[in-house]
């Protein structure tokens, strides 16, 4: 029977020290409940997300001392402990003459490492290297195949099954490294060649082990479960599973660290799953390929495993390990009575304390007696302080100064004699989208920032990811802010956290009905009076499973393929769009015409490549749970729209049909 435990700690990137506390503290505890094998994961002592602080050799140094410390851990006790790490090899360089570094992975017994005499290396090290969304491990570390072409040796002779000791016998192990089990499109299959290789030695293994360190996003563990449920089931061997909680970042995407380290028997059945967003250590019995939990430390009930609450526990702990890694205390929100603003200010207060929260109301002739009241009533939902800040005299101020002040056009270089004075003036006509900016630029660079600063504090970005993707935000205005917590959640999941919380979270009204029913309005003209229903140019219903397919595909397209104006016409030609986007309703229910239809495609279009690109590139970091999120993950240049011959091609015959 053997004990094994999962080591699911918070790892904070960058921070050796640390995350070395935090194992010596779950090896204390596996100690003591008398445990064989404490599993920890994927780059645990160092953080998966450090940049290019992966270039100082110190850090390197001070990871690999804090490991050397780990495996001293293991003397005098019969405590296994499986760790990720990184490995180096001082005598190799890499392709661009940096220090030679391997993504490893590292099993300690008996104060040794343990590893066969045919392996070069006394750590297994990572093969498939991922390079892809916000992925970019080939610019740091070498793989197990560079490693095999180098010493002319097959993989299976790099990375091999380990066979430790333990209270109970000899215990077999194929330790594998997050993505070497994501091996769909790869052409190498680590897990599978190092289970082959053990069979063909005679070997038979008892478990096989992946270390990983996998960010959350929405349906991902629905997806590690069909993964690694397949693969126990194919190979008829257990796995354990292994990942941390906590938040790393790249400068814009805040990932989010679930954990959810799940035990598969050799039928693929899950069964055991530690808790997501838990920092703690689960120890489990082993016995005739039998999983049996046991007890174990801050337990606590399973969220909901549905899609709403799962997004809403996701971005609640985001919101919390972000604040306490920055170390701000006080958040500034502006609260114009709507939608974005409501949900940002209900999330923050299941986090910080109320008197911490700062709810801020900026009207102008523009905004409704309704939405006022709206962002009044929700600060006294929540009990937080509240102001009320008029902006009218500011902007009217800023427009007068700007269209009252002369340019003077100076002649260069000004020769009196040959020229005379030709120099001439000119004065700024400002448009009505210029006026309407100013409110916005007033609102958050003026009055949010000043608030903030006063109280030492920060001010939030409500923005979410519809109208990131088509620039709907003014720059240096409402897309300003520290955080865009709502920036990778689409609008039509905006409004079912706002009722999820009121409904399950909260069990009451703290979000106002009004905010959820009235129509969204940036209220910065007549135009978009929300007393006569006007408001965004946007239909959600239809326009997020268009935005969508932009920006992330869709469930009908191969994984990262993201369509474009010629898949969308082309399935709008034959009569498929509606099932490739997923829409609730024909196509003809949102569009009258195929004129418009195709105007409006190429109008979204147009704005998601033009200035959008420049707002999202100066937009705040957001907190990453979609299957590609903007910043870092989806890489942006600034270009020209693009049409494709075969997308005017299509245009061409929808149109002479018409």
């Amino acid at each position: 029977m053997i004990r094994i435990a999962f080591g699911q700690i918070q790892v904070h990137p960058g921070e050796p020290a640390t995350n070395f506390q935090s194992m010596i503290q779950a090896i204390d505890y596996a100690k003591a409940v008398s445990t064989d094998i404490l599993i920890f994961p994927e780059l645990c002592l160092s953080g998966y997300m450090v940049g290019d602080m992966w270039d100082q050799v110190p850090f390197i140094n001070d990871c690999l001392y804090y490991g050397d410390e780990i495996v001293k851990a293991t003397t005098n006790t019969n405590l296994t402990i499986i760790f990720g790490n990184v490995g180096v090899d001082e005598s190799l360089r890499n392709l661009d003459g940096s220090l030679r570094k391997y993504n490893a992975l590292y099993v300690a017994s008996k104060g040794q490492l343990v590893s066969n005499p045919s392996q070069p290396y006394p750590f297994t090290i990572k093969t498939l290297l991922p390079c892809y969304r916000y992925f970019n491990e080939p610019r740091y570390f070498t793989s197990a195949n560079v490693v095999a072409k180098e010493r002319n040796l097959s993989l299976s002779d790099i990375n091999q099954p380990l066979t430790i000791f333990t209270r109970h016998g000899a215990f077999t192990i194929a330790p594998v490294i997050c993505e070497d089990s994501w091996d769909t499109y790869y052409s190498d299959c680590p897990t599978s060649l190092m289970v082959e290789s053990a069979k063909a030695k005679g070997q038979h293994i008892d478990l096989i082990v992946n270390c990983s360190s996998s960010p959350f996003t929405i349906h991902k563990q629905e997806q590690r479960h069909a993964l690694f449920s397949a693969q126990a089931k194919q190979y008829h061997t257990p796995i354990a599973y292994t990942n941390h909680v906590g938040i790393q970042n790249n400068g814009k995407n805040i990932c989010i660290y679930d954990g959810c380290s799940t035990l598969y028997d050799v039928n693929g059945s899950i069964v055991e799953e530690v808790p997501a967003f838990e920092n703690t250590v689960r120890p489990t019995l082993l016995k005739d390929t039998v999983w049996q939990p046991q007890p174990t430390v801050s337990l606590q009930p399973k969220s909901t495993p549905t899609y709403i609450p799962t997004l809403f526990k996701a971005l609640q702990y985001g919101i919390r390990q972000f604040l306490a890694q920055t170390g701000i205390k006080n958040i500034v929100i502006g609260a114009s009575g709507g939608i974005d603003s409501a949900l940002n200010a209900a999330l923050y207060s299941t986090v910080l304390p109320p008197e911490n929260l700062y709810l801020v109301n900026m009207p102008s002739r523009y905004n409704s007696d309704m939405t006022k009241d709206l962002a009044y009533q929700l600060a006294r939902n929540i009990g937080c302080h509240y102001g009320v800040f008029p902006i009218e005299e500011g902007v009217n101020a800023t427009i007068e100064q700007l269209e009252n002040t002369n340019f003077t056009k100076y002649n260069t270089p000004v020769i009196p004699e040959l020229h005379g004075d030709s120099n001439t003036t000119s004065f700024l006509q400002l448009s009505t989208l210029g006026k309407e900016n100013i409110q916005a630029r007033d609102r958050s660079s003026r009055i949010l920032a000043g608030i903030a600063s006063a109280v030492n504090g920060a001010f939030t970005c409500n923005g979410n990811k519809t109208e990131f993707t088509v620039g709907y935000a003014t720059m240096y205005g409402d897309l300003a802010g520290f955080l865009a917590v709502t920036g990778d959640v689409w609008k039509t999941d905006v409004y079912a956290l706002a009722r999820y919380m009121n409904e399950s979270i909260f069990q009451r009204e703290v979000i106002p009905r009004g905010s959820i029913d009235v129509v969204p309005s940036a209220e910065l003209s007549d135009a978009q009076d929300v007393t006569q229903g006007l408001g965004d140019p946007l239909q959600y219903e239809y326009h997020d499973c268009l935005f969508r397919a932009f920006v992330e595909g869709t469930p009908h397209t191969l994984p990262h393929q993201r369509l474009t104006p010629e898949d969308i016409l082309r399935a709008y030609e034959n009569g498929t769009l509606e099932h490739l986007l997923g829409l609730p309703n024909p196509i003809s229910h949102y569009f009258t015409s195929t004129e418009q239809f195709i105007n409006d495609l190429e109008r979204w279009w147009k704005s998601f490549n033009g200035l959008a690109v420049a707002k999202r590139i100066q937009s705040p970091p957001l907190l990453l749970i979609s299957e590609r999120a903007f910043g870092a993950d989806l890489s942006e240049s600034q270009l020209k729209p693009y049409f494709s011959r075969g997308y005017e091609e299509c245009k061409s015959r929808l149109l002479q049909k018409q």
